[in-house]
């Protein structure tokens, strides 16, 4: 019944169907009605560009208005507009599902905080369509990059008894006051990495990619209570290695976007962030940096600024810190390694000097901490004696210490937090507007 052309493969191959007969299918963004003629903006979800519909006035568009879903047949001309390849003159329109005078996304420009009141029509404006067409290529480009490369992707647990971090602030499960179905407490997991080691004690090289919760009571822009997590896991390596997967993957998810959006691209970079591209472009191409944490403190404090937050070797480095040591020591992107373990999760790997873990964040200009990794500890007791430091039974974790009592391997990995990657990518500042539905304090909509 509903036979058409997807509108992307008639922006690829317009020039072998001009003067041609098209049958198209898509929504009303707009309509501008005509004594002899009217025009109708046509989207169909496939393409950022939408398609011009030229209507003569003898084919009546009764019910048709902004929103409506219509199908429509006609011949694909030249347009002697500018800014348009083509458009579509139509012999005839149909409507498919009305729309009403009320419908929210008229013309006039709406907020960001608008249109999250309406997450159900927020995907049919040209940001929305932008930020999520993003946002399914750059998954879409990281699950290629671990594939190419030989990684085994594991659907971790979204039920857990643990916690990954030792810290976080976890949603439990209930069963309306009824016994503990698993017969202990239950929790919506934090983090899938401890049963990825699991699988890359077998495997080598692993990733999880899926969703993850913390019940933080937090309104700022970088936190949600439900958000998406890679986390990749590779066997007989060391902190170096996770440092050149981490690059060369945002390197990978950089590309991919910019060369299989560009449309949505040259739309973000000149209504939402300025040079938008050039910046990406830069991170892709500026390659791998370190500096230890011991020695960013140095640059910092020997910084001269103003920071809001003192620079205190031992405290961890600030949103303000971060973006600084990227922005304007080493204008690009940065690995800071080697942390102090007091502020680190106790399945990081403890270095010589007793002070320190093998850990490091990558900074980027514009957000600062973008990937967080390790190398994992695999020493049993070394393990067993941080787990208690931290106040953490092992007990609790008994498969995770075990399996460090059977054929262990240096092995790391490293967590990144999909939206912010998505936030990086499209220059939105908000995680509500890279999250479909987003989840936060007092909001379970839609």
């Amino acid at each position: 019944m509903f036979e058409s052309q997807p509108i992307r493969k008639v922006y690829d191959n317009y020039q072998t169907l001009l003067n041609t007969n098209l049958t198209l299918t898509g929504w009303v963004r707009s309509i501008r009605t005509g004594a002899e003629v009217s025009f109708i903006d046509l989207s169909d979800g496939t393409f950022f560009k939408g398609v011009q519909i030229v209507v003569p006035s003898g084919i009546a568009l009764d019910g048709i208005s902004t929103g409506a879903a219509i199908q429509t047949n006609g011949t694909l001309i030249e347009s002697p507009a500018a800014g348009q390849p083509f458009e579509l003159k139509a012999d005839s329109v149909t409507l498919v599902g009305a729309s009403t005078p009320d419908y929210p996304l008229q013309k006039k420009r709406h907020t960001r905080e608008y249109l999250r009141t309406i997450a159900h029509l927020r995907p049919k404006t040209n940001l929305f369509q932008a930020v999520f067409r993003v946002r399914s290529l750059a998954s879409f480009a990281l699950h290629q990059f671990f594939n190419e490369r030989g990684f085994v992707y594991v659907h971790t647990p979204i039920l857990t008894g643990a916690d990954a971090e030792g810290a976080g602030e976890m949603f439990a499960v209930t069963t309306d006051g009824k016994e503990e179905f698993f017969g202990k407490p239950a929790f919506l997991t934090v983090s899938g990495q401890l049963n990825a080691e699991v699988f890359a004690q077998a495997f080598k090289n692993v990733y999880t990619f899926g969703p993850t919760f913390r019940a933080e009571n937090s309104n700022t822009k970088r936190h949600a209570a439900e958000f998406w997590m890679l986390e990749p896991e590779i066997a007989f390596a060391d902190l170096s290695v996770v440092i050149d997967v981490a690059y060369d993957m945002l390197q990978y998810a950089i590309n991919y976007v910019l060369e299989h959006a560009p449309e949505e691209m040259a739309f973000l970079s000149e209504h939402v962030e300025k040079g938008l591209t050039d910046k990406l472009k830069a991170v892709a191409e500026a390659g791998v940096k370190t500096v230890t944490y011991t020695e960013a403190v140095e640059l910092l404090q020997k910084s001269g600024q103003d920071f809001e937050f003192p620079v205190t070797w031992g405290d961890d480095l600030q949103t303000e810190h971060e973006r600084y040591l990227a922005e304007v020591v080493y204008k690009g992107p940065v690995f800071v390694t080697n942390y102090p373990k007091d502020i680190k999760a106790f399945y990081m790997r403890l270095n010589e000097d007793g002070k320190t873990v093998a850990a490091t964040d990558l900074l980027v200009p514009g957000i600062g901490e973008l990937i967080g990794g390790s190398q994992r500890e695999e020493r049993e007791d070394v393990l067993v004696e941080k787990m208690q430091a931290q106040g953490i039974d092992p007990e609790h974790l008994a498969f995770y210490v075990d399996l460090r009592k059977y054929g262990t391997t240096p092995h790391g990995g490293f967590g990144l937090g999909f939206e912010r990657l998505v936030m990086y990518l499209t220059g939105v500042d908000n995680i509500r507007d890279v999250l479909p539905f987003p989840r936060t304090v007092n909001h379970l909509d839609f």
